[in-house]
């Protein structure tokens, strides 16, 4: 079995705050495992959570610009 991470270990991955962490839990959000009062994240399950949020970005416009 994986080792689950901790609110802490997950911001640190995602660059955030573990403030934003616990917003995300309480919203259901995020993939959390719910021990007692602890919570945990399956690296797995936050890395298909991660991937079903990915967007190819916008499409880029062509400028058509003349040079004199």
């Amino acid at each position: 079995m994986e080792r689950l991470l901790t609110v802490d270990q997950l911001a640190d991955w995602l660059q955030v705050k573990p403030r934003t962490i616990y917003q995300w839990v309480h919203e259901g959000y995020i993939p959390v495992l719910k021990l007692g009062s602890l919570v945990r994240f399956s690296q797995p399950s936050v890395v298909d959570w991660l991937r079903k949020r990915e967007s190819p970005g916008r499409a880029g416009r062509r400028l058509d610009v003349e040079l004199s």
